[in-house]
């Protein structure tokens, strides 16, 4: 059975009189990917925020592979990876520079070349920052969180505004991060996202969790309350018709 990396209790976060997150608790297992779903606004990002120590909560406990967020900060730190946002990254400078620039803060050695051929940026290597496409921005962003080899990586809705075939690629990249053994933590308000990706979920809405469980079990206990979708006759639809033409080897994106 595997063992619980990241456990959150009666999380809170106040602004004010402005209660953001409102008591939430749960639980993330070594290994899996984990999603946090909800509309913007409903305090998915702000979780995500404390959890990785970048954010005070106003009241709770955190612990993060045994290592207690109030006292142990610097320890989670270590073993945490948090992708930036795409405006995070000097746009100047080529992927080799970065790389080194980053893998310098850890004061760890990492072969840049290998770490971008671990996200299919080989061929991108000599080409500045500001060169790359919008997936090619995201799957670096993604990279640079594995370059001090992390337990646990955060990711931060890491397909808003790319195009079908783009997300579906770095679907595949989530999941092969996690197959090497890394755990995920996931926020999107793509639902086909979660259910592709995510092992468990959680369900977020004005701070509160309001479900949390399998993508299947949830599915299963909605359609057990009576409800049918309308039925569909077309068995693809145009994102399936789009991927098709155009293919699923990384072409630019």
């Amino acid at each position: 059975m595997s063992q619980v990396i990241i456990s959150v209790r009666n999380l809170v976060k106040k602004y004010g009189q402005f209660e953001a997150v409102k008591g939430i608790s749960f639980d993330v297992q070594e290994g899996e990917i984990f999603g946090l779903l909800g509309p913007n606004g409903a305090g998915k990002s702000t979780t995500l925020e404390i959890i990785e120590t970048l954010r005070e909560k106003t009241s709770g406990e955190v612990t993060v592979n045994g290592f207690n967020l109030d006292t142990d900060p610097n320890e989670i730190k270590k073993i945490i990876g948090v992708q930036l946002q795409t405006s995070g990254f000097y746009p100047g400078l080529n992927l080799l520079e970065l790389v080194d620039l980053f893998a310098g803060l850890y004061n760890r050695s990492v072969d840049p070349r290998e770490l971008l051929k671990s996200v299919n940026l080989e061929d991108k290597a000599k080409n500045k920052y500001k060169e790359l496409s919008g997936g090619q921005k995201q799957r670096f962003s993604i990279a640079t969180t594995l370059i001090n080899q992390p337990k646990i990586i955060f990711l931060d809705e890491p397909t808003t505004g790319l195009d079908p075939q783009a997300r579906r690629n770095l679907w595949d990249l989530v999941k092969h991060i996690r197959a090497q053994g890394t755990t995920v933590i996931i926020t999107t308000h793509y639902m086909d996202e979660a259910e592709v990706l995510c092992d468990r979920i959680a369900i977020i809405d004005s701070g509160k969790i309001i479900a949390m469980d399998t993508p299947d079990k949830m599915i299963d206990a909605l359609v057990a309350t009576g409800f049918e979708r309308p039925k569909e006759v077309k068995k693809a639809n145009l994102e399936d018709v789009f991927i098709n033409l155009t293919g699923h080897a990384l072409r630019g994106e």
